[in-house]
């Protein structure tokens, strides 16, 4: 399967002006032969919006994944674009993924990070699962997610291939450790691939990281972005291409502990 990744500088407040940045990656996707295109963390409200963030959350059948599902449709590229999703009076920190016949999934963050997400979301509680998408097993994270092992495990014991991460990682002393090293600690140690999308730039609130990156099974990276800018990375996707790999590091046919924690198994 070929993936598109966008690092996107998105507006802050402007839901339109983003879906808009979304369509036009869908359709540069589908030229390059993409069958999924994946976008930040909160990608469609921006990040760093602040309070206004609850004024523009909708519900996972509302108008922006109904947006996004167009997309889908119309460019025949799946899309996975974090936005705020409003339900049961809260709202949570969410990702949709869309495909091109219409199949909708939600998932919620369930690892919030710091007193700003607290402040705006509600934790979700459902365990996330893999799904059929382009040929491999796909499963959804949220940033801060994916820097629990636990989490990756569970879905790579569920049979993923790879694991989708829209995040909005902050520049700061740690983020390249986080982009650079833990990220594909994470692909080595499940002997899957992880995708992780960045935000670009800066909102106002929060100056963002870059270092968007595909990595293989292996821990090498299959493309990688800069610190700075917004850009479009492309990478073929063959699990049967790092056979070599789990046969040489074989962590989930040789682990003896399983743990059970929080919501989900690991």
């Amino acid at each position: 399967m070929r993936l598109a990744l966008l690092q996107m500088e998105a507006t802050v407040g402007d839901v339109a002006a983003n879906l808009e940045r979304v369509a036009k990656a869908a359709a540069e996707a589908a030229e390059r032969g993409a069958a999924c295109l994946l976008a930040p963390e909160l990608a469609l409200t921006g990040y760093g919006a602040g309070a206004a963030i609850t004024a523009l959350a909708e519900p996972a059948d509302g108008g922006q994944v109904a947006s996004l599902a167009a997309i889908a449709a119309r460019t025949g590229v799946a899309v996975v674009c974090g936005f705020a999703e409003a339900a049961d009076g809260v709202v949570y920190n969410s990702a949709a993924a869309v495909s091109p016949d219409g199949t909708r999934r939600t998932y919620r963050k369930l690892h919030l990070y710091g007193d700003y997400e607290r402040a705006l979301f509600r934790p979700g509680s459902t365990p996330p699962e893999p799904f059929q998408l382009g040929g491999l097993r796909a499963g959804l994270l949220i940033c801060y997610d994916v820097e629990f092992p636990e989490m990756v495990r569970h879905l790579a014991v569920a049979g993923a291939d790879l694991i989708l991460v829209p995040t909005a990682l902050p520049a700061a002393q740690h983020a390249a450790f986080t982009a650079r090293s833990v990220v594909p600690v994470r692909a080595f140690e499940n002997q899957i691939f992880v995708a992780y999308a960045n935000h670009a730039g800066g909102d106002g609130a929060f100056t963002y990281a870059g270092m968007s990156g595909i990595t293989a099974p292996d821990g090498t990276d299959l493309a990688r972005a800069d610190a700075t800018g917004e850009t479009m990375l492309i990478a073929d996707l063959d699990p049967h291409g790092f056979d070599s790999s789990r046969d040489a590091n074989p962590y989930l046919i040789d682990r003896r502990m399983r743990f059970t924690s929080g919501p989900y198994e690991a």
